[in-house]
């Protein structure tokens, strides 16, 4: 079948053909029956597994290396959920690395994103020092293939995932159902998840220094992954993350980073990792373990940092040695302030409601304002700019703008449209001038725009960053409001003017 498309003309993707993740799981499935039996997998073993459950080799382009190395490591995480851990894990998980093939060929994907997966017995140290219990939720914000999720699932914790490759988002659908599964750019994980539950234990394994639709390094990438995990922990939890050697406290590139994070979560430990570790995922780079704690340190400056490589059972011996984790909880004042916000979209759609709320003000009214003709009956002059005022409108008692506004000449030609939206103010902000007759005149324009639709459907995929049109009737299309652009120049207000659009979502009854 497959010689018989390609003969024919017909080339294609088979991953969109084939369910790329069941696939993979079935042929992980197969490799396991070879590690129970505590025989290595050896490359024709793999090879095999792949031809069949893919429909086709590698030199036919049905699948890669790279998706054998991915069921491999399926085969790995099955083997734990069937067997368990040991009483001595590390030399367990050391024996079933060594059945595991060297993972001696990338694709340019890999390179790209610097997907390397944590290797198990490293896996296990990460999910040790994150003393995750059946009482947590964890999330891994670069999921992978799932091994140190896996690790913290033999724990009894509930797990949420994220990855951002295709491929891999697809394998976790399969191997972890049920689980809520984000595919996400890792970097901005606390603004992806807004609203979305906090959990207490971050295990972590980012790319160094890789970003997506980045081509060059970056290596601010590790940082960046790190402080939107940390934001998106919960008070009181711990995170635990590989990371290259050199992102290190005592690196003084990076020394001052680890200071401000201190301002609002400790460092228990940071050790360097011997690059043999990753020997049988064909690197040999030293990496480093960081176990961080949300809870501000006594000292800022004080951060406890072991520079040299160390082995695995010196890594174990350290971990074992980390105190307990934080039962600290939010001050009163912090307590008062969070239960003081009410989150709220236009239109009134409660997000979150504390149990106590601050009220609206008791002088909310309608802003009236009268829809006048406009001509242009002077039509062009010698002048570049003229004196600028609202003009289709006139709100009644606002004052004008307490300094001199200006539009180009062409611009005053062109007729502004007709309004018919009436924002929702405090009395005093009309009566004080606190926003002027122009400024009022934007909130009145944004919230025109807002109360309509743009055209068409579209499809938003599982990352929110692309967006295509969507066929008439077609499944989880998506309207988007109309938008509103504030062009204003310096002296215009602009920050006041987006308060009283913000403002007057609020007070909209």
């Amino acid at each position: 079948m497959v010689q018989q498309l390609f003969t024919q003309g017909f080339l294609f993707d088979f991953q969109t053909v084939l369910d790329y993740g069941q696939s993979i799981l079935s042929v992980g499935q197969e490799l396991l029956k070879t590690l129970l039996e505590n025989r290595p997998l050896n490359t024709k073993t793999v090879q095999a597994q792949m031809n069949r459950h893919f429909h086709g080799t590698a030199a036919e382009g049905t699948w890669q290396w790279k998706d054998a190395y991915e069921a491999v490591e399926v085969a790995a995480i099955l083997y734990l959920r069937q067997k368990g851990l040991s009483e001595n894990p590390l030399e367990q998980l050391q024996l079933l690395k060594s059945l595991c093939p060297t993972h001696s060929r990338r694709t340019q994907e890999q390179i790209q994103l610097q997907q390397f997966s944590t290797p198990l017995p490293l896996a296990y140290l990460v999910a040790m020092a994150g003393q995750v219990t059946s009482d947590d939720l964890v999330l891994e914000p670069s999921a992978g293939t799932g091994i140190l999720a896996q690790f913290a699932k033999l724990q009894g914790a509930s797990l949420m995932l994220n990855e951002l490759a295709e491929g891999r988002t697809k394998i976790l659908r399969r191997l972890f159902p049920g689980t809520p599964l984000f595919s996400v750019n890792a970097e901005q994980i606390n603004d992806y998840l807004a609203g979305k539950t906090q959990p207490s234990v971050m295990l972590m394994n980012p790319p160094f220094s890789a970003s997506p639709k980045i081509s060059s390094r970056n290596p601010d990438a590790t940082k960046s992954h790190i402080n939107s995990a940390l934001q998106r922990l919960a008070d009181g939890g711990r995170l635990v993350t590989i990371t290259a050697n050199w992102f290190s406290p005592a690196n003084p590139s990076w020394r001052e980073t680890f200071v401000r994070w201190q301002e609002k979560a400790r460092v228990l430990m940071s050790v360097g990792v011997n690059g043999k570790v990753y020997s049988k995922h064909g690197t040999q780079i030293d990496t480093r373990i960081t176990v961080i704690d949300k809870v501000p340190a006594d000292n800022p400056g004080d951060i406890p940092c072991i520079s040299e490589t160390l082995d695995l059972p010196e890594l174990l011996a350290l971990i074992e040695h980390l105190p307990l984790r934080s039962s600290w909880e939010r001050s009163e004042e912090v307590k008062h302030a969070a239960k003081a916000i009410v989150v709220q979209l236009p239109k009134r759609t409660t997000i979150a409601q504390p149990e106590t709320v601050s009220s609206l003000p008791d002088d909310v009214v309608v802003l009236e304002y009268e829809v006048v003709e406009w001509s242009a009956t002077e039509g062009l002059k010698d002048t570049l700019y003229e004196t600028y005022r609202p003009q289709r409108i006139r709100i009644k008692d606002a004052l004008p703008h307490p300094s001199l506004l200006c539009e180009s000449a062409a611009l005053a030609l062109v007729s502004p449209p007709a309004p018919t939206y009436k924002p929702h103010l405090p009395g005093n902000i009309i009566t004080q001038g606190l926003l002027s007759e122009a400024q009022l005149e934007s909130v009145i324009y944004a919230g025109q725009a807002h109360c309509e639709f743009l055209s068409g459907s579209y499809i938003v995929d599982d990352s929110w960053d692309n967006v295509t049109v969507a066929a008439q009737g077609e499944e989880n299309a998506v309207k988007f409001r109309r938008g509103w652009f504030l062009g204003d120049g310096t002296g215009a207000g602009k920050g006041r003017q987006c308060a009283g659009i913000i403002l007057d979502n609020w007070c909209q009854e």
